[in-house]
């Protein structure tokens, strides 16, 4: 019974950071989709990593990619959170997401941590899960 409680506090100790961690790129993700809704792409610009800001020079062109190739992310019903894997600096989160059609999407998210702060490099289409009928 001693080393069960033991072996259950441990894991509750080692994965507090490992939460946190995760909920800092998912607030990350979080406020993009927020500024997309808001149409605020210049906000939405500020959550992208250097390299993916290196290839749209602004947020105006980044907006119209995000318009286009992501028409889900920038205007959904909701989202939700799935599978997370992260280590020290790299980090990948699926998310869910209803477009306004009712469609289901499946996306994962890559980010980076620079400076203490989460940037997304990526967005890459898993699948396309449930169309609405």
């Amino acid at each position: 019974m001693k080393h069960l409680l033991i072996s259950m506090l441990s894991i509750i100790f080692f994965s507090g950071p490992i939460i946190a961690q995760e909920q800092s790129f998912q607030q990350v993700i979080r406020g993009q989709i927020e500024a997309f809704s808001a149409d605020d792409m210049e906000a939405a610009f500020e959550f992208a990593s250097p390299s993916i800001k290196s290839i749209f020079k602004n947020y105006k062109r980044f907006g119209v990619m995000v318009r286009q190739g992501y028409p889900m992310v920038f205007r959904q019903k909701e989202f939700t959170f799935k599978e997370a894997q992260s280590d020290s600096s790299n980090a990948s989160q699926e998310v869910l997401i209803e477009d306004l059609a009712g469609d289901l999407h499946l996306l994962r998210y890559t980010l980076i941590l620079l400076d203490g702060e989460w940037k997304i490099t990526g967005v890459e289409f898993l699948n396309a899960i449930i169309t609405a009928t």
